[in-house]
């Protein structure tokens, strides 16, 4: 452990990464005192958590209880629900957890829930997936205090122990049930579980020793470079395999010393904890201009859905670092994330991107469930310690309206804007609500309401409905429409929204010109391939709104696997129009299907069209690549 002996280079030359200044943000400094309200950053950084908190739950499988699609992913993200929740107080989502937990504790075949084969409690033969749900359990105990999710910790970390072998490179955990690998993330959530077991069952000697003694062999088995980064893992021959430095490798280094730490009061572990978090700060491998980046950001490489979480956890750590030592420079640090988060990687519906310092000409960025997730750590972890006395939020739905305009006449369209607001007291709060709009178009909007606060743990809501009104002859384009909220204490808040004006419908599935169609994702995910799926009972719909005195309309979507289609004028009637009656599952039926829309349209003219699984129960729905549509109006 020589290596952690050396002089730590001062905390504060860090400044010299991207011109970070050695102060105190007022919205991530110590928490200030308790007569003195919290400064209106403080009561935004809150805001901006909740929003994009419920962004990403509106990604949530109400049906399989997880995030489509990924079985370790949805782990780290309830965490991250979880991590929410104990930060701001807000408690709305204790309900999902608990859902997760009951659905999915049971044993499920190869393809339901992983590739892998789950056995139950949380596990499978990949030793590391056990260990998120492990660490996300905990999370669910220290939030509710139900024994329940303690007792699954306990479970789960003894399976993994099964798993420490010290006749291999003389201890640590197997990355899998072949034990093929040694490597670092499983050994550090082995660390920071058995130590924060260690930490929740009065009199335990058991785990706190097996803490201690993973932690021993993990800074003693190389794979630490000399640098202070914490490469991927292990060769055959107990070397370090000097493999990718991942952020998340060196954020659970982080995360282990800091828990082990709180178990023993040792100050050595706090100094390691210091100086992985050091290491990576200083490290161009890391840190480009101030921000987090991942090795796979770089132009010409691509982040894999595993990847896309990475940075995510590191933050939760280095959040947990600047609690601890409260010094300035790991707070900059962290509002720095969460600053250019919010600024250059939030798209116009508050989905948070792959790339925290925004997209360029040659990396583009990528929005799905799981960046939200890595990227709401980062805003987390800029909420202070201590909650503001009151907080106002906003948010837009839809967030991107889509407009076909009929020639020659004005198009009215609406949207909801959804004000929340917290008081540590009960009191009334009244809400002023203004609307804006490009020159020349009529927003309406413009009211006051009165919310009644009660706590943090149950913001008061309330929704207020916007109208634009979009003139006749306005050009194709993206338009902004924004909605401010604000109220006493100097609150205020924004919620933006775009009005999509299109003379044509075009657009493939997954892309930035898909969002103003969808009306409801209901639980598809995006795969690989380039398709919009929907499995088992979840099902996503389009809304096509054509313009008043439309005679006809078509839809052609391009289509596989194993598809329902039904078309509607509400988005709550249907009629079946398309089926695939085979059991397809390797995308060999892919086509495009014509479907007349002309019976189906509204009374506004508008048409629905909703994808849904021919055979739920074996998990290959049917996935859409591209849709167009046509129409003739006068």
């Amino acid at each position: 452990m020589s290596m952690f002996r050396r002089t730590r280079r001062v905390l504060l030359a860090m400044a010299v990464i991207a011109g970070l200044q050695p102060v105190v943000l007022a919205h991530a400094g110590p928490p200030p005192a308790p007569d003195t309200p919290a400064p209106p950053s403080a009561a935004t950084a809150v805001a901006d958590a909740r929003v994009s908190a419920d962004v990403l739950m509106d990604s949530y499988d109400q049906e399989k209880a997880w995030f489509a699609s990924s079985w370790w992913n949805s782990a780290v993200a309830l965490q991250t629900i979880g991590d929410y929740m104990k930060r701001t107080g807000d408690e709305r989502y204790l309900d999902e957890l608990d859902h997760s937990f009951e659905t999915n504790k049971g044993p499920f075949p190869a393809g339901q829930r992983s590739t892998d084969e789950i056995y139950g409690n949380f596990t499978s033969r990949a030793i590391d997936d056990s260990g998120w749900w492990g660490l996300n359990w905990v999370t669910a105990y220290d939030l509710t205090g139900d024994q329940k999710y303690l007792d699954m910790a306990v479970t789960i970390g003894e399976f993994m122990n099964e798993f420490w072998d010290t006749s291999t490179c003389g201890g640590g955990i197997w990355w899998n049930e072949e034990r093929t690998y040694k490597n670092a993330v499983t050994n550090g959530q082995w660390v920071r579980l058995t130590a924060e077991l260690h930490n929740r069952l009065p009199g335990d000697t058991l785990w706190l020793d097996r803490s201690q003694e993973a932690w021993d062999w993990f800074v003693g088995s190389g794979m630490i470079n000399s640098d202070g980064l914490i490469n991927d893992g292990l060769r055959d021959d107990c070397s370090s395999n000097n493999d990718t430095v991942w952020t998340y490798n060196q954020g659970l280094g982080i995360g282990a010393a800091l828990e082990l730490y709180r178990a023993t009061g040792d100050p050595e572990l706090l100094e390691q904890a210091r100086y992985l978090a050091d290491s990576a700060l200083e490290s161009d491998v890391l840190v480009k201009d101030g921000v987090l980046t991942e090795w796979c950001e770089a132009a010409g490489r691509s982040c894999d859905d595993n990847q896309k979480q990475f940075k995510g956890i590191f933050a939760r750590y280095l959040m947990e670092l600047a609690d601890t030592t409260g010094e300035p420079a790991y707070q900059q640090v962290v509002a720095d994330q969460a600053d250019s988060i919010w600024a250059n990687d939030r798209d116009v519906v508050g989905r948070l991107g792959l790339r925290w310092a925004g997209a360029t000409d040659t990396q583009p960025n990528v929005f799905d469930w799981r960046t939200q997730a890595s990227a709401l750590s980062a805003l987390i972890a800029d909420v202070p310690q201590e909650q503001p006395r009151r907080t106002l939020s906003a948010a837009a739905s839809p967030a991107v309206v889509a407009v076909l305009p009929a020639s020659g006449t004005a198009t009215e369209v609406g949207l909801d804007v959804r004000v929340a607001a917290t008081s540590a007291r009960p009191e009334p709060l009244p809400v002023t609500v203004k609307a804006t709009g490009p020159r020349g178009w009529k927003v309406t909007a413009d009211r006051t309401l009165r919310l009644s606060p009660h706590g943090h743990a149950d913001p008061a809501q309330a929704t207020v409905p916007v109208t634009v009104r979009v003139p006749a002859g306005t050009a194709d384009g993206s338009y902004p429409v924004s909605v401010t909220v604000t109220a006493r204490s100097g609150l205020t808040y924004t919620a933006r929204a775009e009005v999509l004006v299109a003379g044509v419908v075009d657009f493939a599935a997954g892309s930035p010109e898909e969002i103003p169609w969808l009306w409801e994702a209901g639980g598809s995910g995006f795969s690989g391939g380039g398709s919009r799926y929907a499995d088992g009972e979840s099902a996503f719909v389009y809304r096509f709104p054509f313009p008043a005195g439309t005679t006809s309309a078509q839809v052609t979507l391009e289509i596989d696997n194993q598809y329902v289609v039904e078309v509607g004028p509400d988005g709550e009637s249907w009629t079946t129009v398309l089926t695939e009656d085979e059991q397809i599952r390797d995308g060999s039926n892919r086509a495009e299907h014509t479907l007349d829309l002309t019976e189906h349209l509204g009374d506004d003219k508008a048409a629905y069209i909703r994808v849904s699984d021919a055979f739920p129960a074996d998990g290959w729905g049917g996935g859409v690549y591209h849709v167009s549509a046509t129409y003739e109006a006068p």
